[in-house]
């Protein structure tokens, strides 16, 4: 339970802040939230956002094209930030990290409606 809100306290900061990509925070969060707090796991499948991307992945393994663009987009602008204040280290770590999941994400079926 406590890992559950952990991830989806980190799932809801990165709706606002580039740095932190949400959707992979989100299904990590849902996986905890199903073994620990069912309550939990209903409100995340009730929630207009969450809920679709939740209900997308689990039935069809889908991340939507505008939630692909978004991550994309946002991991693109905190990589150039990176670049800006980082030190050579943390970009490189950055980077393989960045290309990993997006690698993941785009590799990923759209959902089917």
């Amino acid at each position: 339970m406590v890992l559950a809100c952990l991830f989806l306290a980190l799932a809801a900061i990165g709706l606002v802040l580039p740095l932190i990509p949400t959707v992979p925070f989100l299904l990590v969060a849902a996986w905890f939230a199903a073994r620990g707090s069912k309550r939990l796991e209903r409100w995340m499948h009730e929630q207009p956002y969450f809920g679709k991307v939740l209900k997308d992945w689990e039935t069809d393994g889908a991340v939507s094209r505008k939630s692909k663009l978004l991550a994309v987009s946002m991991m693109l602008v905190s990589w150039i930030f990176a670049l800006c204040y980082a030190s050579v280290w943390a970009i490189g770590a950055i980077s393989v990290v960045f290309i990993c999941i997006i690698s993941f994400l785009i590799t990923r079926p759209e959902p089917r409606s």
